[in-house]
């Protein structure tokens, strides 16, 4: 009869520069975000079990906020404890880091109890270019852009819709979501900044969303165009899908109450319909 291990579960910050990496999910022969995180854990815990993410990102994505939640063995987990963030600094290799380490109630889920997700977006429109120390997280664009206009645009998607025009379908997903937030900026270095939040994405929405907001922004597009791709109940084949490398996920918000994450696990499983 197997031995019955107490396990304790963990949430981790992961922050990683997505340059070299074939995307967050384990791929055979592959150099990924999960399988260099798991050999860490594994060298230090020995068997993990219910290695979960908030969210899958794409080969060239970034990320500063991600989340995972892990099962490890409790004895283990009490021996290393406050140490286990400089542990991990000594084993994961420099593109990867654990920022942040607590253990939390068995109810936690990383995927399925994150309220939402937020994304940011860099697109450099300057005549030379991308400033090289940037070159890495943000996007050149060679035509000029009108912020505003795409700001103003953006908001008409704001809401809960059926996002199938912008996203890739997979099979027996749904393409509903809510938008929060889709916000066009100007940071201090005239890099232009999209903001993006909503309580999930499906595959490639956001880089479509920035693809579409591009052609409104650079005058090929206008704001009608893009508010009419949430009703043509299908892939847009006009909308052009940005680079992954100006991609960056920020921040996965949860409740900080506990007694809400079994909750919002629920809401999140079901079935949207509009």
């Amino acid at each position: 009869m197997d031995e019955v291990v107490d396990r304790t579960r963990l949430r981790l910050g992961v922050a990683y520069d997505g340059a070299a990496f074939s995307g967050w999910a384990l791929q055979p022969g592959l150099r990924t975000v999960a399988s260099e995180v798991i050999r860490a854990l594994e060298l230090l815990f020995g068997e993990i079990a219910d290695f979960t993410v908030a969210g899958r990102t794409d080969a060239g994505v970034h990320a500063t906020g991600q989340v995972v939640h892990v099962d490890v063995p409790t004895a283990k987990w009490e021996a290393v404890g406050e140490k286990l963030l400089w542990r991990l600094r000594g084993i994961l290799p420099a593109d990867v880091r654990a920022t942040s380490v607590e253990a939390v109630d068995p109810s936690f889920n990383a995927r399925f109890a994150a309220q939402w997700r937020r994304y940011r977006y860099r697109v450099a429109d300057a005549t030379w270019g991308v400033n090289p120390l940037r070159r890495l997280d943000t996007l050149a664009w060679q035509r000029p852009i009108d912020v505003e206009r795409m700001h103003a645009a953006c908001q008409r998607l704001i809401g809960e819709h059926d996002f199938v025009g912008f996203c890739k379908q997979r099979e027996g997903a749904t393409t509903i979501r809510e938008l929060q937030q889709y916000d066009w900026t100007r940071d201090e270095d005239g890099v232009a900044v999209a903001t993006v939040r909503a309580d999930a994405f499906c595959h490639s929405m956001v880089r479509s969303l920035v693809g579409a907001a591009l052609a409104v922004g650079d005058g090929r597009r206008d704001e009608d165009w893009l508010a009419s791709i949430l009703t043509i109940g299908q892939r847009a084949n006009d909308v052009h899908v940005v680079g992954p490398h100006g991609l960056t996920l920020l921040e996965v918000s949860y409740s900080e109450d506990p007694k809400d994450w079994q909750a919002r696990v629920d809401l999140t499983r079901r079935v949207r319909t509009l």
